[in-house]
């Protein structure tokens, strides 16, 4: 909502102003977007008045013009607008202005003829960008006055940035009364008396659709002039608030629209045929709008139709077929209340927005219907003559304004702030809100022009914003505080968080709608679950594995020349599950996912530059799980290189994956490199083991170590499951120091090294005791995998 300053203050007129009052505004909810002066600095600059022009001596387009300005001697000024004529007023810059753009005027001489100032355009005075001719004053200009003074150009320029909800403010009446009740100041509003018919003649108007128009008013104006002038003081206010005069009659729909929020339409009545009819558009039906657009009309769009043809779509646009022009001598005037649902979005539709459906969806004063058209209709006799026809109404089923209750104690415990009952009632009746009292409560009839009081709430807000947010205290919390349990048996998302980052990630936070293409790349899920409104069209599913995430997120570091990255994240995942809790039909799991990509280790001089590789983040992994003992098992996985990838098994459970990024999807993201990634359940990783008690042995261990020759195809984890399994409770660690296939080892075949330290809590262990688990364990390898003692 944009107007200017001084036509608010013909409303009202409060004592505050500049930025005080812009403050004054925002702080009620009336968020001042923006505010500038109507016009740059300047001065020196007087209302002129032209009293001859002559042609200037061997010049096409230069005259000489004498200018009165006030003050006794006429000027003689040079000028070359094509408009120049004898009588007219004009703005005059006196030797010594500076105009806008760092022009200065002094005395100077144009093909030998003194010039003593400049006439100026629109454009010069940064008033405007018209630079046609010279700014034409009216013809009661005083001739000698400051031209600030004159066209007020130290008005100021505001624009609100309105919630949705404050449709009661998109009106200079509505702000005036907003502004009324916040500083007390009168508030000035038009009196709007009704315009006597002195015409027979009406249109008769039928409501098909009640529902969706309520009230229909409208009237004959005949004898009018469309080709009369619009009032400078009305271009004016028009112009300052961002419309564009057209013509005297749709420049007076505008103003009206603008100073009491009602839209209006005029028709060309001589283009109408029988009675209007509000009705909702049949199938196959166009309009050609005013805009030149032609819509194929939908179902749901409201229409004022003649008995041929639509002539308009309600609450957004007339058509182009009964629109007025400067032929037109007879108009129909429409005023009418549409209600919010029956236009909301239906421009939009259609790729355009209308100031009439701005204020319609979102709720206009049905109670100012014909007030709107008596404004009206008074303004185009008096600029554009004519005589005024009765007003034809249709009335349906108008919006309930049911009554809302507002507690005192209510108030006191949202706000945090006990006002007294009799406050509370002055800032209802400052607000316009009648009430009545009962007992204690007060039961508030919102206005016609409130649509967003509906609750309790709504009036409290009220409250506040009238009493002055800065008004409200604000005192520190006060409440008990306790220690939060945390149990030995788990551990805290963020000791899980610290871990990761003392290994060197980063924790990232993404969308839970993802690409479709990452769901079936990363997770081989043909079960999507769909949004039914997306942010985005690309984001249009949610997410079932925190892939995608990374793997987008390692490219946007790449792009930013970041050659090492190590991210993690922790986050929700999404599946479908008739079972599903706590949503039915969906499963929605918490996963940890951590990616690595690039060197193994920062840039140093001390180790030799690598790539990261399976086993890093494998060893990142086991430091997670601690002290869970997680199992490594082959398998596939649709984002992970087939023959580097693994699942995690943790108590028989498998809990997630672990592996390098399928070279397929490495190439079709643009990644130079494999990254190598986990994901995992984070219910595994909450969970920890009581600490138990475990004597520390006093007596030296001893060391064997044993090398066996197996299948290539015996996976280690499930050798090295076994050996522990059966191992003599003596020994206390077994590890794989050396895998070795080649010379000396069958084709087929591979050599596996482990070392094995026993120990014994009690004593020191005996040559026969050692030799005994060895050949236990040396048993059980070849019993159970075939295994053979490399010599």
């Amino acid at each position: 909502m944009k107007f200017s300053e001084s036509w608010l203050r013909s409303f009202v007129d409060p004592a505050c102003s500049g930025d005080d009052f812009s403050h004054l505004l925002t702080m009620a909810g009336l968020e001042v977007e923006e505010e500038a002066l109507v016009a740059p600095s300047f001065e020196k600059v007087v209302v002129g008045q032209v009293l001859e022009v002559g042609k200037l001596p061997d010049a096409d387009r230069l005259q000489v013009c004498r200018v009165d300005v006030g003050s006794g001697e006429p000027l003689q000024i040079v000028c070359g607008a094509p408009n120049a004529a004898a009588g007219i007023k004009v703005p005059c810059a006196l030797p010594g202005a500076e105009l806008p753009g760092g022009i200065r005027i002094k005395v100077s001489k144009l093909r030998g003829i003194e010039s003593f100032g400049m006439l100026c355009s629109a454009r010069e005075l940064g008033i405007s960008d018209d630079a046609a001719g010279l700014l034409v004053l009216a013809a009661d200009a005083s001739v000698g006055e400051d031209i600030r003074r004159h066209l007020d150009l130290d008005d100021r320029l505001l624009t609100l940035k309105l919630t949705p909800n404050r449709a009661d403010c998109l009106s200079l009446e509505g702000v005036a009364r907003e502004v009324a009740a916040l500083t007390g100041a009168p508030a000035r509003f038009i009196d709007v008396e009704e315009v006597a018919a002195t015409l027979p003649h009406s249109r008769p108007v039928l409501l098909d659709a009640p529902a969706a128009c309520p009230r229909y008013c409208g009237r004959i104006i005949a004898g009018v002039n469309a080709g009369a002038l619009t009032p400078a003081w009305m271009r004016r206010r028009l112009e300052r608030s961002g419309i564009r005069p057209i013509s005297a009659l749709v420049d007076i729909t505008n103003y009206v629209m603008l100073e009491l929020g009602q839209p209006l339409h005029a028709f060309d009545n001589a283009r109408l045929s029988g009675a209007l009819h509000v009705r909702m558009a049949r199938a196959g039906e166009e309009i050609v709008l005013l805009n030149e657009q032609t819509l194929a009309l939908q179902d749901d769009i409201l229409l004022i139709a003649d008995e041929l043809r639509p002539v308009a779509m309600g609450g957004i646009m007339g058509g182009e077929e009964s629109g007025i022009s400067l032929a037109t001598t007879e108009v129909f005037l429409e005023s009418a209340f549409f209600a919010p649902q029956a236009i909301a979005g239906r421009a939009r539709r259609y790729g355009f927005v209308s100031d009439a459906s701005h204020r319609f969806e979102r709720g206009v004063d049905f109670g100012g219907t014909r007030r709107a058209l008596e404004r009206a209709t008074r303004l185009i006799i008096d600029i554009c003559g004519g005589q005024a026809g009765p007003i034809s109404e249709a009335l349906a089923a108008l919006p309930e304004r049911r009554p809302v209750r507002l507690r005192p104690a209510r108030v006191a415990r949202v706000l945090g702030l006990t006002l007294p009952a009799e406050r509370i009632g002055e800032l209802l009746l400052r607000l316009g809100l009648p009430f009545i009292r009962e007992v204690a409560d007060f039961v508030v009839t919102p206005p016609t022009y409130r649509f967003d009081i509906e609750i309790e709430e709504d009036l409290i807000e009220e409250i506040a914003r009238l009493h002055g947010y800065d008004n409200i205290p604000a005192p520190a919390p006060r409440g008990w505080l306790s220690m939060l349990p945390q149990t030995e048996s788990s551990r805290s998302l963020a000791r899980v968080r610290q871990i990761l980052a003392d290994c060197g990630y980063q924790e990232v936070v993404n969308f839970a709608f993802v690409e479709e293409a990452w769901e079936t790349d990363f997770a081989g899920n043909d079960q999507l679950i769909r949004l039914a409104n997306p942010i985005a069209s690309q984001l249009s599913v949610m997410r079932s594995t925190l892939i995608g995430g990374l793997v987008a997120n390692v490219a946007t570091n790449l792009k930013r020349r970041q050659s090492r990255v190590r991210v993690f994240e922790t986050g929700r995942c999404f599946f479908r599950d008739p079972a599903g809790r706590p949503v039915a039909g969906f499963r929605q799991p918490w996963k940890l996912t951590a990616l690595a990509y690039g060197d193994a280790l920062p840039e140093q001089w001390g180790v030799v530059a690598r790539d990261v590789d399976f086993f890093d983040v494998k060893g990142d992994l086991e430091r997670l799980l601690a002290p869970h003992a997680g199992c490594f098992e082959k398998a596939a996985h649709p984002a992970l290189h087939p023959g580097r990838s693994a699942q995690v098994v943790v108590d028989g459970q498998v809990v997630g994956f672990v592996g390098e990024l399928h070279p397929r999807w490495q190439q079709k993201y643009d990644l130079p490199l494999p990254p190598v990634l986990f994901e995992i359940e984070l219910d595994v990783l909450l969970q920890a083991r009581l600490p138990q008690y475990a004597e520390v042995s006093r007596q030296p261990p001893v060391i064997r170590d044993m090398a066996i020759v197996v299948d290539q195809a015996l996976e280690l984890q499930q050798l090295v499951s076994g050996m522990k399994a059966n191992a003599p409770s003596l020994v206390r660690t077994i590890s794989l120091f050396d895998v070795y296939a080649g010379r000396g080892v069958e084709a087929g075949k591979k050599s596996l090294a482990f070392r094995i330290v026993m120990q014994d809590t009690q004593k020191t262990l005996l040559e026969a005791e050692v030799d005994a688990a060895m050949g236990q364990l040396t048993t059980y390898l070849q019993e159970a995998f075939g295994a053979q003692l490399r010599v």
